[in-house]
């Protein structure tokens, strides 16, 4: 592949709910720029089929790992496993978690609480912590650098009636970025926020679902249209690359304008 401004090839990405929807979008970028990517999920069919996308793509190399980020021993072991693989992570893209389910604080179980944030924000933190070791650890040895990313949401901004276990993981996701940003820049390690829009992914409920999503809520977008997962291989590659090596503690917002609509 020939150079490019965002250039990935030589880097090590490893995504977390990396075999569809958002994730797999932003590995797609990856992809397209020649890196290496590491696909971290626990349904192995999804993640072998996301494989097969992803070099067709043009990704170097891609290898998949069945690991649940609830666990901090599996991820731990985890990266024993990548770096095993690989030898060097430069871009984690910590993306799992599931839809919100409640129309109402009132219909949330404690325990439904307790499990949103086990992987949305525990998951999220140990996974960005874990990967990090890695980084400063390559820093110390001669080689500084690297991308630390986290997936947020427009709930960072609004509030949502029902979903203050997705926006609670959310905002203490971004709070969580911007210490990084701060404590690992001597490193040249960077950290960001992506915060999508509304993005039709398996999670909105099928095909029919999805249209229906579209065609409502596209209209009230600037760009008159709702986000796809394709949306996120751009911000993929710049953040993986070189090309953003000056940017870090930042929400970017990939939204279609929806924050800025009259």
């Amino acid at each position: 592949m020939s150079k490019t401004l965002f250039d990935c090839s030589g880097k090590v990405t490893m995504v977390t709910g990396g075999n569809g929807g958002i994730g797999l979008g932003f590995a797609m970028g990856v992809a397209r720029m020649g890196g290496d990517i590491a696909i971290w999920a626990r349904n192995r069919d999804k993640s072998a089929a996301a494989r097969e996308e992803l070099l067709t793509a043009g990704a170097n190399r891609v290898e998949t790992y069945r690991i649940d980020v609830s666990s901090e021993q599996e991820i731990i072991d985890g990266y024993g496993a990548l770096m095993d693989d690989f030898g060097r992570i430069d871009c984690i893209f910590a993306n799992s978690g599931n839809a919100p389910a409640y129309s109402s604080v009132f219909d949330m179980p404690t325990d439904e609480w307790h499990n949103f944030l086990g992987v949305a924000l525990h998951g999220a933190f140990i996974t960005l912590r874990e990967g990090a070791r890695h980084m400063v650890a390559r820093s110390e040895a001669g080689e500084p650098g690297g991308s630390l990313v986290a997936c947020g949401s427009l709930s960072l901004f609004q509030g949502l009636p029902g979903k203050q276990n997705y926006a609670a993981s959310k905002a203490a996701v971004a709070a969580t970025i911007r210490c990084m940003a701060v404590e690992f820049g001597k490193y040249n390690i960077r950290a960001n926020v992506v915060a999508p829009g509304l993005i039709m992914t398996p999670m909105m409920g099928g095909e029919d679902n999805e249209k229906a999503l579209a065609a409502h809520y596209g209209p009230q977008y600037p760009l008159q249209r709702v986000g796809y997962p394709a949306d996120f291989e751009g911000i993929g590659a710049y953040l993986c690359s070189d090309a953003s090596s000056f940017m870090t503690g930042e929400t970017i917002t990939i939204d279609g304008g929806y924050m800025v609509r009259p």
